[in-house]
């Protein structure tokens, strides 16, 4: 993009923001000035993997993206299955970020391989989850099966001292037809008779929670964020739900750094409906709409309904693939794609 400017408005000042919506790439935004640290955890099948996290710079505020150590990209498509993948690995990355003195942690929920209603993040905690013999139930969606109790008796004593703010896109509520497992089970490898099972599991959980937690997760918008995460970051951190391009745009000053800008310039991989629902476009657009500031927006493709994102301020829509060339060809030269649709636009707009 930045190419693409200079090319037509050489003595432009541009100003680059990364930004995130509270999937991946959340934790290179709010931590870029920050520090980032790697560690050893369990990745969704319990291997040993490498990881990061972040704290952000100026403050004790830490950044744990669940996708780091849950992340579905971390689990060949072969391997995927939400009845026994764990969120253990993202409960190891708190711990650690605990250990280092941190008084905010905000918990990026998206791209999970589980459906464990962050059980396995809570067990790393020191939350204890047994079934009617008081043994540990097993990990993954499974073990809330035969979930009779949770024991708190063994958490880990600083999560009361820490402020926990978990960021999510999604408003889909744990349980029911819009809930996590009949909409994001498939994705996570979860076969028809696999979703219905995750659904009971999860009514069971929220049942044991509402007894011994003294908190109802059940119907909370965003509860079913990342396999049920949402409601378990209630659960066992009292965290607060937050819009996660909210988040990242108020974190960053965002509005204040655009106020004198002529133009803003956005972009995504595809933009179709969903665009709407609380990601990174459609945060940018509704500030600058308030400081009538236009917006172009490039994306690798348009979906369904991208029109639609014309009514929240933006001036153009420009996508990277048309006639002629193939989707692996826009995948493949996107860099110099990009740059060279950000000088054609700007060539053909009226002086800013």
């Amino acid at each position: 993009m930045e190419r693409g400017v200079s090319q037509v408005l050489p003595s432009a000042h541009i100003l680059k923001v990364p930004l995130a919506d509270g999937g991946e790439g959340t934790l290179e935004a709010l931590c870029g000035k920050g520090k980032i640290f790697r560690s050893r955890v369990k990745n969704p099948l319990g291997e040993n993997i490498s990881a990061l996290w972040g704290m952000m710079a100026g403050n004790h505020t830490a950044v744990v993206e669940i996708a780091q150590a849950s992340g579905l990209v971390l689990v060949p498509p072969s391997k995927r299955n939400p009845m026994l993948t764990s969120t253990y690995g993202t409960g190891q990355q708190i711990a650690q970020a605990l250990a280092r003195g941190a008084k905010k942690i905000i918990l990026t929920l998206g791209g999970v391989a589980t459906s464990d209603a962050a059980a396995g993040m809570a067990r790393a905690l020191g939350y204890r989850f047994l079934d009617k013999a008081g043994k540990e139930i097993p990990k993954g969606a499974t073990g809330l099966a035969s979930l009779a109790s949770i024991d708190v008796s063994r958490v880990n004593p600083r999560l009361k001292k820490v402020r926990f703010i978990a960021a999510c896109d999604v408003s889909n509520p744990l349980c029911g037809r819009e809930g996590s497992a009949r909409i994001y089970g498939p994705q996570k490898g979860a076969t028809p008779a696999m979703v219905n099972t995750i659904e009971k599991n999860f009514m069971n959980f929220s049942k044991i929670a509402h007894r011994d937690l003294k908190i109802d997760v059940l119907k909370i918008p965003g509860g079913g964020a990342a396999g049920g995460a949402g409601a378990g970051a209630i659960a066992f951190l009292n965290a607060k739900l937050q819009s996660g391009i909210d988040l990242v745009l108020h974190a960053l000053n965002f509005e204040n750094k655009i106020k004198r800008a002529s133009l803003v310039i956005t972009g995504e991989g595809r933009i179709d409906l969903q665009t709407l629902h609380g990601k990174t476009i459609s945060g940018v657009a509704r500030l600058a709409s308030k400081h009538r500031i236009p917006v172009l927006a490039f994306c690798g493709e348009t979906g369904e309904g991208y029109e639609k994102l014309l009514e929240l301020g933006i001036s153009k829509i420009v996508s990277l693939r048309t006639p002629g060339i193939s989707r692996q060809k826009s995948m493949k030269e996107a860099g110099p794609l990009l740059a060279r649709k950000v000088a054609e636009t700007l060539s053909i707009m009226p002086p800013l």
